[in-house]
């Protein structure tokens, strides 16, 4: 959706920041500064900046929850950001990664009223993404519960979102968008591979991004495991955030029984017909069996999110149905399961 032809309420879910670093939370109040007594190393400007953790004294249950929210200029991180802001998370945008220790310090001498920091990480400081791997191993050594969050988008999508507001990527130097979006996808090719949770962007507006965000962070109690069942079409391309994709296009096509191609797989008639075919309900059972391995395997790893993509041709039939009923049995194993068809009502 073009911005210019959009109520502002449905919004691309790329919001492209102009001002510098800054704090913010729900009730305006700004982050303190941080004790004199902590560890400190000279910034390339020659000032001095925290680099540990400094909590002797401070009971493990003050360390706050982090979420360090990341990805692609134009693909949103604004507004994820903002999504936690309005739960109740105290919101640091592009703060340097040298400097995520310092704040996570700070909540924790904040006596419980800073729970939960987001600090969004974007190219702007890229010189420090070198201190961030460092940064990540100094707060997993002190046990603080941290997140990344991917927000990816297509290269399409991107370069409609920064046409739309005629503003340059902030990498394209004197070249295109497209070689900015190429130099940032680079940059960030290694967080990416690092991150809990990868949302793309490309066809979602705020209110759908939003929504995803709170799924996510909305509950007060951290599950053990968040699964997202996807269903797709393959003629509208693979989902870029999924971790594990299934093919469903080896059971016979419901688009070519006359009285069921005007309906979806949410339709009993569809799903019977699906399910009534040889190996759909073997296939469902082996599969269930296997993510429960792989399931253990994730909590075991730390890994709080997977999405699950199940394909069809079209992403309205067959791909559907099985998602339904394997998202079905993952709730039925504990697995807090949220299903979405990304292709379904395209044709």
């Amino acid at each position: 959706m073009n911005e210019h032809d959009a109520r502002p309420a449905d919004r691309d879910p790329a919001q492209h920041d102009t001002d510098g670093q800054s704090a913010r939370r729900g009730d305006g109040e700004h982050a303190a500064r941080p004790d004199q007594g902590e560890q400190t190393a000279r910034h390339d400007n020659g000032a001095q900046v925290s680099t540990g953790i400094e909590t002797a004294g401070v009971p493990e249950a003050a360390i706050p929850e982090l979420v360090i929210i990341s990805g692609m200029s134009g693909a949103g991180r604004s507004t994820a950001a903002k999504c936690l802001e309005d739960l109740g998370w105290f919101v640091v945008d592009n703060l340097p990664p040298a400097l995520i220790p310092t704040m996570v310090e700070l909540g924790a001498r904040s006596q419980g009223n800073v729970a939960r920091i987001a600090v969004v990480v974007d190219v702007r400081g890229r010189r420090f993404f070198d201190n961030l791997r460092e940064s990540l191993a100094d707060l997993d050594s002190k046990g603080v519960t941290r997140r990344i969050v991917f927000l990816e988008s297509s290269d399409e999508a991107l370069v409609r979102r920064f046409e739309s507001v005629r503003r340059p990527h902030p990498l394209q130097g004197d070249g295109r968008i497209v070689d900015g979006i190429a130099a940032e996808r680079e940059l960030l090719r290694e967080l990416r591979g690092d991150a809990d949770l990868v949302i793309d962007t490309s066809s979602l507006n705020v209110h759908e991004l939003r929504a995803k965000m709170d799924a996510q962070f909305a509950g007060e109690e951290e599950p053990e495991l968040r699964a997202t069942v996807m269903s797709f079409g393959f003629k509208y391309g693979l989902p870029v955030d999924a971790d594990l994709v299934v093919d469903m296009r080896f059971l016979p096509n419901p688009h070519w029984v006359p009285e069921l191609r005007p309906f979806t797989g949410l339709n009993e008639e569809v799903a019977a017909y699906v399910f009534n075919q040889p190996g759909a309900k073997e296939f469902l059972d082996r599969y269930a069996e296997l993510l429960q391995l792989v399931a253990a395997g994730y909590r075991r790893e730390g890994k709080r999110y997977v999405t699950i993509a199940v394909g069809c041709t079209g992403g309205k039939h067959r791909s559907v149905a099985m998602s339904e009923k394997l998202a079905a049995r993952l709730a039925a194993e504990g697995v807090e399961t949220v299903v979405v068809h990304r292709d379904m009502g395209r044709e």
